[in-house]
């Protein structure tokens, strides 16, 4: 059984300092994640646009961006209706939704530093052990859907994460169902709210800013979200047995 307790609250800066402390002992493993996610991103991403000729519309964009941005505008949009580029969309979807597991291999990963157990490479993978990679596939679409709605607010979406973000480390570490995590992520968000706030908002800055001042940093920044999600976790959660 999982308990959620309360203790008496540490700052934001123990959380950061925390996160940073996970991501940096564990580079090799973050950097490895990132070359196995852009890889099958990004040959997934040429591969279908290849596929649903997607690439051969850029020539016509580059013509209808030298008209003006109303044209522009307009060209996209005939171009998002068409059945073409909604089939390419939804290859992209769901390789992301694919991928998703990997994330819960950081968290594997962080839990044996703790225990001072030997990380090997296979970690990375083991949301992809046997009915795992269904759960994990089946809860990364639910919430997918969700945030795709609530985006073009922004506020809302910025709310959906906060409200999932121990969703993940829940099912993980403690086979919580998926209303059940939400649930308890809710009432965590209740207490918590400053420090999930800004961390999530540390955490995404950090996350991109490898790709704005140094490409090949990006590689090692991109998957520090999790690090920061595991610090929370850590931080908010205890488990009794």
């Amino acid at each position: 059984m999982m308990q959620s307790k309360y203790p008496q609250k540490p700052g934001i800066d123990f959380i950061l300092k925390q996160a940073f402390y996970y991501w940096n002992k564990t580079l090799v493993f973050q950097l490895m994640f990132s070359i196995i996610f852009f890889g099958i991103f990004l040959t997934s991403l040429y591969f279908f646009g290849v596929k649903y000729e997607i690439w051969e519309q850029n020539q016509v964009l580059t013509e209808a961006l030298n008209e003006g941005t109303k044209a522009y505008m307009e060209k996209i949009s005939q171009l998002s209706a068409t059945e073409n580029y909604q089939m390419f969309t939804l290859a992209i979807w769901g390789t992301t939704a694919f991928l998703y597991p990997l994330n819960l291999g950081l968290f594997q990963i962080f839990r044996k530093l703790d225990l001072q157990e030997k990380i090997v490479l296979g970690d990375l993978f083991v949301g992809y052990n046997g009915l795992n990679f269904f759960k994990y596939l089946g809860y990364y679409l639910f919430w997918f859907m969700i945030y795709r709605l609530t985006v073009p607010t922004v506020l809302l979406a910025v709310i959906w994460v906060a409200m999932t973000v121990f969703v993940a480390p829940l099912m993980f570490f403690t086979d919580k169902r998926i209303f059940e995590a939400i649930s308890l992520n809710f009432k965590a968000l209740k207490m918590y709210f400053i420090e999930i706030m800004v961390c999530v908002f540390v955490a995404f800055l950090f996350k991109y800013l490898g790709f704005t001042l140094f490409l090949v940093g990006g590689l090692f920044t991109f998957p520090f979200w999790n690090a920061m999600i595991y610090s929370l976790y850590k931080t908010v959660f205890s488990e009794k047995k």
